[in-house]
Formats: structure tokens, C-alpha cells, sequence
């Protein structure tokens, strides 16, 4: 089974999160996708981050029973901060049946030889690049288990959900019903930023 390792702060998750994985799902060959909710990126400010089961529960929220989607909470317990590159090997010691296949943005392809233990990513696991306004890939310069995907480009942020909400701005089409519900019932992202 090929299951797509989706992993980020999902801080809040959005349409955007949800379309690409399901355009990954139906249009780029993966039978699954785990959203992987990441407690702290290492190349991230962990003082814009909500709590990290406010996170999964909105992921749990978003995808409802969809068969192909699942949310994890797989990094909650792992030394942080969390490295993609551990986070696959335990994937792959654990679930032996499955070939995962990392899901990144092309912004995140620019700095990838930021992240830890880069190559060995490159060398084991098969990568999905998807389309970020204003970086270019260069296809013919990439590694053969570095697929580029043809997604449609919805250039909405997590960041722009939550100034947006901060605002005070009416954004409940760019959220999950269930998601945008929860923001508003537990008053997130109000007075952070």
C-alpha cells in the first residue's frame, strides 16, 4: 500500500491540505494519506503553534471517516524536536507492509538540504513535490525518487487562516465546516499574533 506521509504543523489545517491529499489520493498513485502532525519544526517558531492535540483534533475533525486520510499523532512521541528522517525510519520499522512516500511543498524542496540527514531521505523514500506559488523546481535536475506533481495550486496558508481569524475576518470557506466551528467555539487564534 502506498501511503503518503503528509507531516506538518497543520496550524490551523484547511482546504488546501485536504484538496492536495485528495488530488494525491485519485491522480498521483497513493492509496492513503497520514496527515502527521509535527509538535515543533525545527525550522519553525514554536511560539505561533498551538497545543498539539488542538492540532490533531481539528485533522481528526477535517477528515471525518474519509477512508484514505488518517490522522497521526505519530511524532507526539518522539525526541524533539522532530527530524523527518527519524520519523520515517520508525514509520518503516513499524509498518513494514506499507511504502511511504514524503509529501512536500516545492518552498520546502529549497531548503531541503536544511533538513537533517537529507540525503538518506532522498536515498530511501520516494518524494511528491507539489506546487508552491513563487518556487520553481527544476525537474531535470532531480533525483529519480523525486516526483514533481502536476496539483492545482490553492495558494492558501495556515498563516493567512490565522491572521485572517485575528482580524476578525469571515474566512469559513477556507476551513473545514467542523474545523471552522471549532476555532470559533474554543476562540483560537484570537489575540495571538
Amino acid at each position: 500500500m502506498k501511503t503518503g506521509i503528509f507531516s506538518g504543523s497543520f496550524n490551523p489545517i484547511h482546504i488546501g491540505h485536504l484538496a492536495l491529499a485528495n488530488y494525491l489520493c485519485e491522480f498521483a498513485g497513493l492509496d492513503e494519506v497520514w496527515f502527521v502532525v509535527s509538535p515543533l519544526n525545527p525550522l519553525k517558531n514554536e511560539a505561533d503553534l498551538l497545543d498539539n492535540d488542538l492540532r490533531l483534533e481539528m485533522v481528526s475533525l477535517a477528515i471525518g471517516n474519509y477512508p484514505k486520510f488518517k490522522a497521526s499523532d505519530f511524532e507526539f512521541t518522539l525526541p524533539r524536536p522532530s527530524y523527518t528522517v527519524q520519523t520515517l525510519r520508525l514509520l518503516k520499522d513499524q509498518y513494514p507492509d506499507r511504502e511511504f512516500h514524503l509529501i512536500i511543498g516545492a518552498d520546502n524542496w529549497q531548503q531541503f538540504h536544511l533538513w537533517k540527514e537529507y540525503e538518506t531521505i532522498i536515498n530511501t523514500t520516494p518524494i511528491l513535490v507539489y506546487p508552491r506559488p513563487g518556487y520553481e523546481v527544476q525537474e531535470n535536475k532531480l533525483p529519480h525518487t523525486i516526483k514533481v506533481v502536476k496539483a492545482p495550486l490553492l495558494d492558501i496558508s495556515s498563516t493567512f487562516i490565522r491572521q485572517s481569524l485575528q482580524t476578525g475576518k469571515d474566512i469559513s470557506f477556507f476551513l473545514p465546516r467542523e474545523v471552522y466551528q471549532y476555532i470559533k467555539e474554543k476562540q483560537l487564534y484570537v489575540n495571538r499574533y
